[in-house]
């Protein structure tokens, strides 16, 4: 073995050196000896000259030597044997046949022959006759079989040597003359070589000793011979002259190549590995070119003993590695027929192999300027319009902003790998780590998390073609700084990513980077320089690629445990003739020139560069030794990129620079090779096994390292049928066996395979005219959806089976659930039922108590499912036997469903079982509830018809779910009755309980071995009376009074007698549990203080949900609520007996307890009443004397009646707990149905799921009801009854257009997997309190308005104002309310005081009324009584130690600027800043805060573009709102300047603006086009000011938009007013805060209004709010906490963290008062509380909070009917008295402890009782206080009175409030919202 270490060492200095630069390095062997002598190490045989025949055992021999690396083997020719007598003419036949068999027995096995003619000395035979070489008749005769042996042997042999032994005649001392002969005679030979053979490749030679370099003195060698052949003489004593010999030799012969013919080793021990390793140096030394070395006698005396027995060549030795791997392989492989090539493997991969697919950041990421990325060189190439049709990567598949879209795909391909790559510009935008970018790495986060949490392992590649632009400026790959850079970008993906990422690819094809980015220039950066840029490009990768790898190695591997490699791409090359050596050498070539890069191209370059005097074809850079060194090695496995194969030819390249023209070959494809859609690709499936095995055998057998296949796959146009992509399964069957061969068959170690890719993407010069995906993305919608193709199936197929290999079978067994069976009987339920405790508990409940949210999880073996039933998807309605069903004939009949829609087909479920089972592995669901299909098990309905194929359907699809762990939850009979049973009276007919049961029997016996959860019916309510009575659905009896009874009747028989045979056969061998799937709404009464309407509610369930579940859950009859009311009723309609039939005692024990679990169908709430129904006709609906409305306020949705009141649903589960004992519940249907038109952005479906699933975790995790498990309905699109395809329920699109019946995932099935894989809803990091406190110098405050508070509208002199007009005009306000009084503030300073004190706030922020102090907007007149008041309230404040905040204007111009334009004419500048000086000049002394303007963009927009506030103007929305703020802007500018010039100084305030703005998130946060028009809405709102005033003008988003959309509308310029570069620059900078009014947050999705011209038509953004956001007394203000955190850190990160003041925070009430108002406390906590985190834990600067407001006031254009007040204004009393609410305690609190003290920490000191308010509420009217009816005078004078007695609990560290009692109005006034829609106006 040591030896063996000899020749490794030996072959990795060739290959990573100078040696192996050649086209390929001579590694030779030979020549055979005559005498072989195994046991002789010394003895010296003759070589063996063909006089006997060639050894049997010589291919054999020749076939090892190949095997173990030797590429060149030597024969030499005998002289006298060929040619006896000299004469050609007389040559030995039999010597000739024997050579030419030799020379082909090499050429076969891959060995190419070295002849030599001779060696020196003249054989006896001619000596004696001729004489010597001084004889030139002798000379003459050689020369002729020079020519003879051309000719015999010329075609099979490229490299020959004249004489070998020339050497031998200098020193023999011969004469002169015969050395002048000699090398004359190779002279000619050389001339005569080459005019027989002018082909390029084949070469001639003399043999010389190293040491005689002085002969070639006298010869010229360049024209006499191709290279030299040397005999060296090697002294393992002396090694470091052979260095400086070789040199010697080799400048003397005009720098030819050296061959070392012969090496002679002396004085060398068989251990001097270290003096070999010298001679190795010398080989390796860059300025000697070695064509090749003998390594018979330097290795020939090493260790034999693994030679195999019967060779009989002395002379072998135990080389490895070195040969011609090209010719071995093809060798191998040329000779396979057609038959041979194709056939197909029907193998598994190994255990552990490893599947995957594949994406590119630069293809599918789009979010191209998201989160601050750098624009890259596939930008920049996108923009300049240079890929197909003008397309762009901007958006590609929106995979920045839809992870869990593409981990869905990976999830139902079953992947165990992905692979993707990052995007440099992501992370370092600028290519450098300096410019690292926090979202980048986030999403890179994201990405992988999800991965693992998948059980997807990420591979990540560094870098795949999308180089940063601002690299790519500094010259991108061919600047050498780019390695170091590069080296950076990786040790930081390292280290951010590596915890997790185990894989990493430095680069994917760098060849394609340095041959189309800069070599052809067909990619960017579109480079055109081959000769010299291309070259160095690959020169830097290679370095860059080497720094990467030693970094992993050297800093990261130890602690990581991953694997660093590189993808290399290569097409296979085979030789357009392989008849041709030449082409055979060509195509060698070709793939040196793909894969191997600096291994051939050295000489051939330099052979160019010779030939190419004039020109440059080819500039080769060097690799220094120390280079050569670091990237030697630096792969832990060789990623392969393939696709294709090539045909290639020799040819003359001549000067062009190119792979071709340098490599002088031309490449071709095999036209009957099947095309693709890339130009590029041709399918030739074999070419992968075979560069598999050249890969191996070329660069592997020393290194052993795997191959992963990085990339295989071809392209479809985008045309045609691209779903059924039979094409790519096709291509991905042959590619994936030919890898499965090459492992199998051939020992190559492939251990994972990647199909590209995962989706269609943007595809370079293509565009997306090309689709490699095995998902079709359609690029034409927005939402960018995803869709499996059927060549996703397949693959998945492929996957699930490790290969090809079908005959292995799992066992699969599902798991057996432990029943928690019921007891035996419960007690009839009570009239009305005890269960009415329901209604007690939550009808009372405020709508905040209702809707809060609610954060927990369900238990970890909760079983999350999806549903559908066989009608409804299956298809097939007559494939393979089926019978017809009730449904085939009613809708097959025209007119019976909307469009004569039917299941024939339907989502053809029957026949794609594989892309339902992708949908459920995506889903990642741990149950499936399905039906199975009577008519299709049983034809007929009987057993005698069994239908063997459909029984097979469902064995293959239990078994599918199974294999993916998934429980199947079995319903037996959901709806779809066999036609024939039908025929027999169907449920009317008594005998179906038997029938039924057999059916039930005979399924138990089938599939219960692995099915666990069975449901006999499903809604049973709806087969009774809408089948039997409506005559709605099938089988269409409309008989209401009688039939629904009697088939109820059969149902629960037979549902029972089929439980009884599955607990009496099967349940202790198969252990599953029974149940029957009801559905129920709930009934929530009108009135829940009313008796009797409770009792309708309560016998409405029963006659629903109690008509089958009293029977089977309690006491084995009907309810006693149902049996009373139809008694009576069929009493009354003079029947005999009661329509509703009887159980006898035995069939009531029968009954009684057949279920194991409860299994609920729920989808709405109605509102029931108690009404007298009519007795004719008869009918269900009227026995239960039960009216049911819609629960109006609950969103619509497409089912008619059907509304999403999801609160329902905890009530129900409630009810059920109480009513049935406690039992196990699993929620078997849930979910809502949306109009067809709504594909997959169907927000409405994730809401109703996101509440409807938090109400069934109130019921258990508050509750305590036991629900063990939630269905939703339905896992796709399907045939939906009566609506056909018209509404939809699934969580997946169906395209029913499509034949394929594709299947897409919808944004409900996304939002569904999070909740599952979530378990429910845990506290996300918004929701936890955080503890701790503001700054020292925190500001708190309180704010109100001047108009909405003060009155005394013309009290003192006081002037009109814009509000007094606008209230004083019809329907302008609501209620007619006005602000003549408000709150009466002008009179009641020290009560105003009072409760600012009570609050302890430290800050008082109120407006002053411009008209009370100027009444006509000028200084011509100064109203001292009105300033006299300000000067009052400001001197209260200050002697109460509160600093006043003082806002210059909030809303109310005086109306006598108004009559002369107001804020639309500029003047008003001026007027402002006079105003300003005014109120500076007399209260600046005691004023230190100051806000300019409130809320310029209500001023702006909603005065002046919607007109629902002063002035009131609508009527030009497209420029007046622009105009107005252009000068609120200016005005507020010269404000700040005048206060900054004239008073700071002296005065020391601050001032600035008040701006107001919502949050707004995306409605769809997947959906790029959601994310940029919630962009829009806070660039329209918040950036419209505060861009000009904290950036400089406006922002380049509204300028755009604006200017672009007037333009279109055929104006001249942009609506939007410009500023000059003179007020930009004195707009910029004016504040010394910012001032923030924020309440709510938006969901925003875009709108196209068109070619209308307004602010709206601008933004191009339509806003709802999420439905778990709770209301408030204000439509457009919803509770949504999370919104102002994130809205802070947007303004931190946007106008350079400015100090923030909050000038504006609260919520509004509505309807009765409440002093105890709950919904203000837990407003306050929580976005306070979000403050606390944007300040501590993002660093945003915040100084101070104020909360809006003081009191209840005016609120604008509501009137008074919306109250945002901490402090209750009794309206009713004259006096207008100020009651505290309980949030002024709360609120006081945080002031007191200046933020939240960690209750973990003990009662801390600033937790103080505070005196609040009384809990009791205050009437309109009349009031109920303290137990007595008083006016509210009274009332009032009462409360004044016994306030002081009255205290409350201590706060808490979240201040949690007390409990209040409550009464609520008599009389209710009409709710009417007002038209608002922007923020509170």
């Amino acid at each position: 073995m040591t030896n063996l270490l000899w020749a490794v060492w030996l072959f990795a200095f060739c290959q990573s050196s100078g040696v192996n630069g050649q086209e390929e390095f001579m590694l030779l062997a030979g020549p055979f000896t005559e005498e072989p002598e195994r046991s002789s190490r010394t003895g010296v045989n003759a070589a063996f000259e063909c006089s006997r025949p060639l050894p049997p055992s010589s291919t054999q021999y020749f076939e090892y030597l190949q095997s173990r690396g030797v590429t060149h083997f030597k024969v030499p020719l005998s002289w006298d044997q060929l040619l006896p007598t000299g004469l050609p003419s007389q040559a030995q036949q039999e010597v000739v046949t024997c050579y030419q068999t030799l020379l082909r027995q090499l050429l076969v096995v891959g060995l190419q022959p070295l002849v030599v003619l001779h060696g020196s000395t003249v054989p006896d035979n001619l000596k004696s006759r001729y004489g010597g070489w001084e004889s030139q008749e002798l000379v003459n005769m050689f020369l002729q079989y020079a020519e003879f042996a051309f000719q015999e042997f010329g075609a099979l042999v490229h490299f020959w040597v004249t004489l070998s032994e020339l050497d031998d005649v200098w020193h023999d001392g011969l004469p002169a003359s015969s050395l002048q002969n000699l090398l004359q005679l190779n002279e000619n030979i050389y001339q005569l070589y080459h005019q027989h053979f002018p082909d390029k490749g084949r070469r001639l030679s003399m043999g010389l000793r190293a040491s005689d370099a002085a002969i070639l003195s006298q010869i010229k060698p360049s024209t006499t011979m191709d290279f030299l052949s040397v005999h060296i003489e090697f002294d393992c004593s002396s090694a470091s002259n052979l260095e400086k010999k070789l040199r010697t030799f080799q400048i003397a012969s005009g720098n030819l190549p050296i061959l070392i013919y012969k090496m002679t080793v002396h004085e060398c021990s068989y251990d001097q590995f270290e003096l070999l390793g010298n001679f190795l140096q010398v080989l390796n030394h860059n300025d000697l070119n070695i064509l090749g070395c003998d390594m018979k006698d330097m290795l020939g005396k090493l260790d034999m003993q693994d030679v195999p027995a019967g060779y009989i060549i002395q002379d072998y030795t135990r080389t490895t590695m070195f040969r011609n791997s090209y010719q071995s392989v093809w060798d191998k492989f040329g000779a396979q027929t057609t038959t041979e090539r194709d056939f197909f493997l029907q193998q598994s991969f190994p255990s552990g192999f490893q599947w995957a697919t594949s994406s590119e950041s630069f293809k599918v990421e789009g979010g191209w300027l998201e989160g601050g990325k750098g624009e890259t060189i596939w930008d920049r190439f996108g923009h300049n319009g240079l890929a197909y049709a003008n397309q762009t990567a901007d958006q590609a598949c929106d995979s920045y902003h839809k992870v869990d879209y593409d981990v869905y795909l990976l999830r139902g391909l079953d992947v165990t790998t992905y692979q993707f790559s990052i995007s440099w510009a992501r992370i370092f935008p600028s290519g450098y780590r300096s410019s690292h970018s926090v979202k980048g790495v986030l999403y890179y986060d994201k990405l992988i998390n999800a991965l693992i949490e998948s059980g997807i392992q990420p591979v990540v590649t560094l870098y795949h073609w999308d180089l940063p632009q601002a690299l790519q400026e500094l010259g991108g790959w061919t600047n050498t700084s780019i390695v170091d850079a590069f080296k950076d970008y990786a040790d930081f993906c390292f280290s951010r990513f590596g915890d997790r990422v185990k894989i990493w690819n430095t680069f994917s094809s760098p060849w394609v980077v340095s041959h189309a980015g800069y070599g052809t220039g067909e990619h960017p950066p579109g480079l055109k320089d081959y000769a010299v840029a291309s070259y160095q490009v690959t020169h830097n990768m290679l370095k860059a690629h080497a720094e990467a790898w030693h970094v992993y190695n050297d800093n990261y591997r130890a602690k990581q445990g991953g694997k660093v490699g590189i993808a290399l791409n290569s097409d296979w090359a085979e030789p357009m003739n392989p008849s041709k050596p030449e082409d055979i050498a060509a195509a060698n070539r070709y793939l040196q020139f793909m894969l191997g890069w600096f291994s051939i191209l050295k000489t051939q370059i330099e052979e160019k560069r010779k030939k190419c005097p004039l020109s440059e074809p080819a500039r080769l850079p060097i690799f220094s030794p120390d280079e050569r060194k670091k990237i030697q090695g630096t792969a832990d496995f060789l990623g392969l990129n393939h696709y294709t194969s090539r045909l290639v030819s020799s040819s003359d390249g001549g000067c062009t620079p190119g792979p071709q023209g340098v490599g002088d070959f031309q490449a071709n494809v095999d036209p009957s090779w099947p095309s693709t859609a890339s130009a590029w690709i041709f399918s030739a499936p074999w070419g992968l096994r075979r560069l598999l095995n050249y890969i191996s055998t070329e660069y592997l057998n020393i290194t052993k390292v795997p191959i992963h296949i990085t990339g295989n796959g071809m392209a479809t146009q985008y045309s045609g049928n691209t779903l059924n992509d039979t094409s790519r399964i096709e291509y991905m069957k042959r590619y994936i066996n030919e890898a499965l061969k090459a492992m199998a068959l051939d020992g190559v170690d492939v251990q994972r395979f990647t199909v590209q890719s995962l989706m269609d993407g943007f595809e370079g010069r293509e565009g997306y005219n090309q689709r490699f995906g095995l998902h079709q993305v359609n690029f034409e919608d927005v939402d960018r959806p995803r869709t499996p193709k059927q060549s996703a199936y397949f693959y998945s197929q492929v996957i699930k089976q490790n290969g090809f290999d079908m005959s292995k079978d799992k066992v699969l067994k599902a798991v057996t659930p432990q029943p928690n069976r019921q007891p035996t009987a419960l007690s009839a339920s009570e009239v009305p039922s005890k269960s009415k405790v329901v209604w007690e508990k939550f009808s009372h409940q405020s709508k905040f108590q209702r809707e809060v949210y609610h954060y927990g999880t369900f238990p970890q073996d909760f079983s999350w499912g999806v549903f559908s039933s066989a009608y409804q998807i299956e298809g097939g309605w007559n494939a393979d036997g089926k019978g017809p069903s009730i449904w085939d004939n009613f809708t097959q009949k025209p007119g019976s469903i909307p469009a004569d829609a039917n299941g024939d087909v339907a989502c053809d479920s029957y026949h794609r079982l594989e892309e339902d089972l992708y949908m459920l592995r995506a889903l990642r669901v741990n149950s499936y509830r399905f039906s199975l299909s009577w008519s299709r098990i049983f034809p007929d309905g009987r057993r005698t018809s069994l239908n063997q194929k459909g029984v097979d359907y469902y064995n293959r699809l239990i078994d599918g779910l199974l294999a993916y762990n998934i429980t199947p939850m079995v319903t037996i009979y959901h709806w779809d009755l066999p036609q024939a049973l039908q025929d027999l009276g169907g449920w009317d007919n008594v005998d179906m309980t038997d029938i039924f049961n057999d059916f039930c029997d005979f399924c138990f016996a089938t599939f219960g071995d692995r099915v666990k959860f069975w449901m006999t019916f499903n809604q049973p309510h709806s087969i009774a009376w809408s089948g039997y009575g409506l005559g709605q659905l099938p089988p269409n009896v409309k008989n209401p009074g009688t039939a629904p009874y009697r088939i109820a009747h059969n149902l629960i028989k037979a549902h029972a007698k089929a439980y009884h045979t599955y607990d009496d056969k099967y349940r202790k061998s198969q252990g599953g549990l029974v149940s029957i799937a009801l559905n129920s709404d709930w009934m929530e009464p009108k009135d829940a203080n009313i008796p009797r309407e409770v009792v309708a509610a309560d016998r409405a369930l029963q006659f629903q949900i109690g008509w089958f579940a009293h029977p089977i859950f309690k006491n084995g009859d009907y309810p006693d609520a149902m049996k009373w009311q139809v008694g009576n009723k069929s009493e009354l309609q003079r029947l005999s007996e009661s329509r509703l039939p009887s159980f006898t005692e035995q069939e009531k024990s029968f009954i009684r307890g057949t279920a194991d679990m409860f299994c609920l169908n729920h989808y709405t709430t109605k509102i029931a009443h108690h009404a007298t129904l009519r007795l004719t006709p008869q009918s269900y609906e009227y026995d239960k004397d039960v009216s049911e409305a819609e629960e109006k306020d609950s969103p619509n949705t497409a089912i008619d009646k059907h509304r999403a009141a999801a609160w329902g649903l905890r009530r129900l589960l409630n009810w059920i707990k109480e009513e049935y004992g406690d039992p196990e519940i699993y929620i078997s249907e849930n979910g809502v149905g949306t109009d067809s038109k709504t594909t997959w952005d169907d927000s409405a479906r994730v809401f109703y799921h996101k509440t409807y699933i938090d109400e069934a975790l109130k019921a258990y995790d508050i509750d305590g009801v036991k629900v063990k498990g939630y269905i939703a309905t339905s896992l796709m699109d399907s045939f939906e009854w009566l609506n056909g395809y018209k509404v939809v329920f699934g969580l997946h699109h169906v395209d029913f257009t499509n034949p394929n019946r594709p299947r897409t995932p919808k944004y409900s099935a996304h939002f569904y997997y999070q909740v599952m894989k979530d378990n429910g809803f845990p506290p996300s990091d918004d929701e936890k309190m955080l503890y701790g406190h503001f700054r020292k110098d925190f500001l708190w405050s309180v704010s109100t308005a001047s108009y909405q508070i003060e009155g005394g509208w013309r009290a003192d002199g006081k002037g009109l104002s814009i509000w007094d007009t606008f209230a004083h005009t019809p329907l302008r306000v609501f209620n007619d309310d006005n602000g003549d009084i408000a709150c009466d503030s002008y009179n009641k300073i020290e009560e105003d005081v009072a409760m600012l004190k009570q609050l302890k706030v430290t800050h008082y922020r109120f407006s002053i009324s411009w008209p009370r102090v100027l009444p006509d907007g000028t200084t011509k007149h100064i109203n001292e009584a009105g300033l006299n008041y300000y000067h009052r309230l400001l001197d209260a404040l200050l002697a109460a130690n509160i600093q006043p905040h003082a806002t210059l204007y909030h809303w109310d111009l005086p109306q006598a600027l108004q009559d002369v334009g107001g804020w639309e004419n500029d003047t008003i500048v001026t007027r402002f800043r006079d105003y300003a000086d005014v109120i500076f000049s007399q209260l600046g002394h005691k004023v230190k805060y100051w806000i300019t303007i409130n809320e310029p963009y209500n001023v702006a927009n909603i005065g002046h573009g919607y007109g629902t506030a002063a002035p009131g103007i609508s009527f030009r929305p497209g420029t007046l709102p622009y105009i107005v703020a252009h000068n609120l802007i200016k005005a507020h500018a010269e404000a700040w300047h005048l206060y900054n010039d004239k008073y700071r100084a002296k005065q020391k305030g601050i001032i600035s603006i008040t701006i107001n703005s919502d949050w707004s998130e995306p409605r769809n946060p997947y959906k790029q086009e959601d994310v940029d028009a919630a962009r829009r809405v806070v660039q329209f709102q918040l950036g419209w000011f505060a861009h000009p005033i904290f950036n400089g003008d406006y922002s380049n988003t509204m300028k755009t938009i604006i200017r672009e959309r007037s333009l279109a509308a055929g104006l001249r310029k942009s609506r939007l007013p410009e500023f000059s570069p003179e007020e930009i620059k004195r707009i910029k900078g004016t504040y010394d805060y910012f001032g923030f009014n924020h309440y709510t947050t938006v969901l925003a999705f875009p709108v196209d209004f068109g070619k209308l011209q307004h602010y709206d038509a601008d933004r191009g953004v339509g806003t709802i709010a999420d439905r778990t956001w709770l209301d408030s007394g204000s439509a457009w203000l919803k509770v949504s906490p999370f919104g102002f955190r994130r809205i802070l850190n947007f303004i931190k990160e946007e106008y350079g963290n400015p100090p923030i003041i909050i000038t504006e925070n609260g919520i509004s009430e509505r309807g009765p008062v409440d002093l105890n108002d709950i919904q203000r406390i837990y407003y306050f906590e929580k976005y306070i509380n979000q403050l606390l985190k944007a300040n501590l834990l993002d660093d945003v600067d915040i100084r101070g909070y104020t909360a809006w407001t003081l009191m209840d006031n005016l609120e604008w254009a509501t009137g008074f009917s919306e109250r945002f007040g901490l402090f209750y204004v009794n309206r009713s009393d004259p006096n207008l008295p100020r009651v505290a609410k309980a949030s002024v305690g709360v609120y006081s609190s945080m002031i007191n402890c200046n933020g939240f003290p960690d209750p973990a920490l003990g009662p801390h000191d600033c937790l103080k009782p505070a005196p609040e308010g009384t809990n009791a509420p205050i009437m309109d009217d009349t009031v109920k206080f303290l137990g007595m009816k008083l006016s509210t005078n009274d009332a009032a004078t009462g409360l004044n009175a016994t306030f002081a007695l009255l205290i409350v609990a201590v706060f808490g560290a979240i201040c949690s409030s007390v409990c209040f009692f409550v009464s609520r109005k008599q009389s209710k006034k009409k709710n009417v919202e007002t038209m608002m829609l922007e923020r509170k106006l």
